[in-house]
């Protein structure tokens, strides 16, 4: 019911209910000093309260009580009052942030007690299961129960030297790779990085017998005169790879210079504007595209040296090279290259002076292309030239009358072509295998004393590869290249053995540089000794007087002394022995002996 207005003046205003301060939370100790700072500036403030010491539930810091929800301490409406005029002077923002800044340290606070809990339970159970292998392992030594404080420390130590090895190593090799080859390192010895690419074994069983001169070549290459490399490149083998590691993968004293975009590089000799390699990539196809051996021949000193005449032209050193490939391989890659529109009509096919007519090299498709064409259609043409295109380049075609198949019986033709090839595939400089990349690579190293600066890489995906042929297939591709097979098994018997013959030359060599150190080092130590000895055995001598002269003679005169004694000695013990035994054997070991002996003085004579 609703009081008179007289009724109303006289009972006053309506009182209003207490406002007490709001519940406080916790905040920064910073700001309580300023909260209390603003409420003693006041006249009549209680601030005592807020000086006092922190707010309830705030901790002291990192290394105090965990918190503790205290009870709330009566106050009283006067302390409340002051406490709500404090905050209220505050402007807004100040108290939004006091605010945040109040539950971010209750969550850290929080954060950190659990932390340290955590780790104080973690560090109990490492202890107790610590403390159990121990006890496995060493038994009455060390128990779960009875471990000192020794201990404890020693247990510590050791898990903190392991967790510090654990990120070295992570930080110097973050990946797993490094961590598996050291233990490959540590479990097996380094594998040999020419082994067969091919996955064979290693023992290797000749089938052809070749002679010393065949196996080694080393070719003494000027390259700052007037030798040449030239390179066979034939279809399909891999030689525009080959090609390019010439031009850009060689160490030299004046690499190649190639350009973006530019298939040629010039390649000149040192301080000369004239190149030392003869290639697709150096010189173009300057005799032809993939000039066979008949072309190459032929060709290449004319166009090195020009019209100049012959008996000016310098006495050159023309080392050919190839590559080759297998021929079941390299005739689908072919078949592959054709089918998708490529085409060698610029190939010359010069021969005696002249290319081929129309009658003796028939073409296989009447277009501007083969493009699409099907396996079988590219297998049923007899006059495609991929069939047994490593012999025809590889031979002297003016053995067999040329591209003229009426001059000699088919048969006859076959074994001149092969002998032929295999003739000038064993006298070239270098010849490669495509299936074997790294042993390429160290006997053409090993041949020219060449070094290439980054490894070959063996691709065994290739789009040969890729082509799924059935058996039936793959014995009729061998059958029309059966001169190529018989070339590549050839080829690849006297490649491995030049492998190995190369292999077994540089290990001799390292064992007799080996050998030559020690007896080096041995000649070095006794010269030493001995002059030492004299030094000590004649301390009167003037050394003003040559010094080393006389050093050296002393030291030459004892070990002359000391050996021949000790031979004398030697032989006149096996003289007696002799009489005694008689024995034609001791003859032998007697002298022996003394030639060991005047040898050892010889040496020794060499290394003063």
């Amino acid at each position: 019911m609703a009081l008179p207005a007289c009724a109303a003046r006289a009972l006053g205003p309506p009182l209003q209910p207490e406002r007490r301060a709001p519940a406080r939370t916790t905040c920064p100790r910073r700001h309580s000093r300023v909260e209390a700072e603003l409420a003693a500036s006041r006249p009549g403030s209680v601030a005592a309260s807020v000086l006092a010491g922190p707010p309830r539930g705030v901790s002291r810091g990192f290394n105090s009580q965990p918190l503790l929800d205290e009870p709330p301490k009566a106050s009283s409406s006067l302390a409340g009052a002051a406490r709500t005029s404090l905050f209220a002077l505050l402007p807004r923002s100040r108290r939004r942030r006091m605010h945040d800044l109040r539950r971010r340290w209750d969550l850290g606070s929080l954060c950190r007690a659990l932390l340290t809990r955590g780790l104080a339970a973690l560090g109990h159970s490492l202890k107790h299961v610590l403390g159990a292998i121990f006890s496995k392992i060493f038994g009455p030594l060390a128990s779960v129960g009875n471990m000192d404080e020794k201990s404890n420390k020693l247990l510590l130590a050791l898990v903190m030297l392991f967790l510090f090895a654990v990120i070295v190593l992570q930080y110097v090799c973050p990946g797993t790779e490094c961590q598996l080859l050291r233990l490959q390192a540590f479990s097996s010895p380094m594998p040999d990085p020419y082994r067969s690419e091919d996955e064979s074994s290693a023992r290797f069983v000749p089938r052809y017998n070749f002679s010393r001169g065949d196996l080694l070549r080393k070719v003494d290459f000027d390259i700052k005169g007037d030798d040449l490399i030239v390179f066979l490149h034939i279809q399909k083998t891999g030689g525009t790879t080959f090609g390019r590691h010439l031009v850009r993968n060689i160490q030299l004293e004046q690499p190649c210079e190639c350009r973006v975009g530019q298939k040629k590089c010039t390649c000149h000799r040192p301080g000369k504007r004239e190149t030392w390699l003869f290639s697709r990539f150096s010189t173009g196809w300057s005799c032809g595209l993939h000039a066979d051996w008949t072309e190459l021949t032929s060709c290449v000193p004319a166009v090195v040296d020009g019209k100049r005449d012959a008996r000016l032209r310098p006495s050159r050193n023309f080392h050919y090279i190839t590559i080759l490939r297998d021929p079941v391989s390299r005739y689908l890659s072919e078949w592959r290259h054709v089918q998708r529109g490529a085409t060698w009509k610029a190939s010359l096919h010069v021969c005696d002076g002249r290319p081929p007519t129309s009658e003796e090299l028939p073409s296989c498709y009447t277009g501007d292309d083969w493009s699409g064409c099907p396996l079988k259609e590219f297998m049923d043409c007899p006059y495609n030239l991929a069939n047994n295109r490593q012999v025809r380049m590889l031979s002297d075609l003016t053995l067999v009358g040329c591209y003229n198949l009426s001059v000699m019986p088919e048969k006859q033709r076959n074994k001149v072509l092969l002998e032929s090839a295999k003739s000038n595939l064993k006298h070239m400089a270098f010849f490669g295998l495509t299936e074997f990349q790294r042993k390429t690579q160290y006997l053409f190293e090993k041949t020219f004393n060449m070094n290439f600066i980054s490894p070959f890489t063996q691709y065994n995906t290739t789009r040969a590869s890729s082509v799924e042929i059935n058996e039936e297939i793959q014995k009729r591709i061998e059958g029309l290249n059966f001169l190529d097979m018989e070339l590549y098994s050839y080829a690849k018997d006297l490649f491995l053995q030049r492998y190995q013959f190369m292999r077994q030359k540089e290990h001799q060599e390292a064992r007799q540089k080996r050998q030559e150190q020690r007896k080096f080092l041995k000649g070095r130590f006794l010269q030493t000794h001995f002059q030492s000895q004299g030094q000590s055995q004649n301390p009167s001598q003037n050394p003003s007087q040559n010094p080393n002269l006389n050093a050296n003679q002393n030291v030459t005169q004892n070990l002359i002394q000391n050996l021949t004694q000790h031979s004398s000695q030697n032989s006149s013990h096996k003289e007696n022995r002799e009489s005694q035994k008689q024995s034609a054997g001791q003859e032998q070991s007697d002298g022996n002996t003394s030639n060991g002996t005047n040898d050892y003085i010889g040496s020794v004579e060499k290394w003063r």
